[in-house]
């Protein structure tokens, strides 16, 4: 591990500690509600493949908040974020009734959007019913936005979504980029255009390979292009013009501690839970593979949350493949549950990633 410092080393060192002591005391804090599959875009890296016409139901508001008073029972609900996604939330026309009911239950409430049906009206609906954090998609300039999401007007759209934010005072929001291989050339003016549009907060990720991005070659980045990013983002974060951090997914070697605000860990299944559309119980929306605990139609969320999830909890059974002889297990883990398959094997490692492209 002669990459790290003695600095990092005692610092990964420290947060293996509190990751184990987390995993075993395993507090909700973020619940992720998959309140509909719809979606009004068809953006070309979706990892949940949703379409304007689902054949899944929209999951009644009703099922949802038997969830949050079984929660309510059992611990407090006021340091608990519930995160409605899909999808695309604002398609369901009952969306601020859903956030209200959030509220009224002691609960925090957040939304992931691409901004299509954010109008500043919209927007002060929704946070007259509760809503206190929002995070909206930009993936690019107009023409590589557009082309990633499927629709002409969308970035247009999402820029009036972005505009209608920036007039909410306590209202908490950020940007989210998925880089690839047409928006890594022009990272540096992208920056300077959020910037002057008075965008502070900045999430970038790369897709892993899964949904419609698992085949598409234009949206993976290479791994030197990986490697371009985290030097990006590294700087940027230096300069501290935009607040500017990586995703939560994998954990990046040299880049640990200086591309996002801690050091990796996978909360999915150990502060983290969802709510999938059919009913469902799983760790994070982004895990695609069945890795799902229960059934809320079937089973009480709370009895599931503190005594199933131990694939999540007690990663052991991930030390296989690449990872049996990797030397920064102790600090991996194995990475984040979304990135292994049906089998458990790993699909992606951006520290190899790291490696293969020379850097250690």
């Amino acid at each position: 591990m002669s990459e790290f410092s003695l600095y990092k080393r005692l610092s990964l060192e420290l947060n293996r500690a509190v990751l184990s002591l987390r995993a075993d005391e395993h507090h909700l804090h973020q619940l992720f509600w998959e309140c509909t599959l719809r979606c009004n875009l068809n953006c070309r890296h979706c990892g949940s493949d949703c379409r304007m016409i689902s054949q899944q139901q929209d999951m009644p508001l009703t099922d949802f908040i038997k969830v949050l008073d079984d929660i309510k029972a059992h611990v407090s609900p006021f340091d608990i974020m519930v995160i409605t996604t899909g999808g695309e939330p604002l398609v369901r026309a009952d969306i601020a009734e859903c956030g209200r009911a959030i509220t009224e239950r002691g609960f925090i409430w957040g939304m992931v959007t691409n901004g299509m049906l954010l109008t500043e009206e919209k927007l002060n609906e929704l946070v007259r019913n509760g809503l206190r954090s929002i995070a909206i998609s930009l993936d690019g300039f107009a023409d590589d936005h557009n082309w990633m999401r499927g629709y002409a007007d969308s970035f247009a759209n999402a820029m009036r979504a972005i505009e209608a934010l920036k007039k909410q005072n306590g209202l908490v929001w950020d940007v989210i980029t998925c880089v690839n291989k047409r928006t890594i050339k022009y990272l540096p003016e992208f920056r300077k255009f959020l910037i002057e549009n008075g965008i502070r907060k900045w999430r970038l990720f790369s897709v892993f390979p899964s949904g419609r991005a698992a085949d598409d070659p234009e949206m993976r980045l290479s791994n030197e292009e990986f490697v371009q990013m985290m030097d990006f983002i590294k700087l940027t974060r230096l300069e501290g013009k935009i607040d500017a951090s990586y995703a939560c997914d994998g954990f990046l070697g040299r880049y640990e501690g200086e591309v996002r605000r801690k050091y990796f860990n996978c909360s999915s299944g150990v502060n983290v839970a969802s709510i999938r559309a059919d009913g469902a119980v799983s760790g994070c929306l982004s895990i695609r593979s069945d890795y799902n605990q229960g059934n809320i139609y079937t089973d009480s969320f709370w009895d599931v949350w503190e005594n199933r999830f131990e694939k999540y909890r007690n990663r052991k059974w991930m030390r296989t493949g690449d990872c049996k002889s990797c030397k920064v297990w102790r600090f991996c883990q194995g990475n984040g549950m979304h990135l292994r398959d049906e089998n458990g094997e790993l699909k992606m490692c951006q520290y190899k990633m790291i490696g293969e492209a020379g850097v250690e």
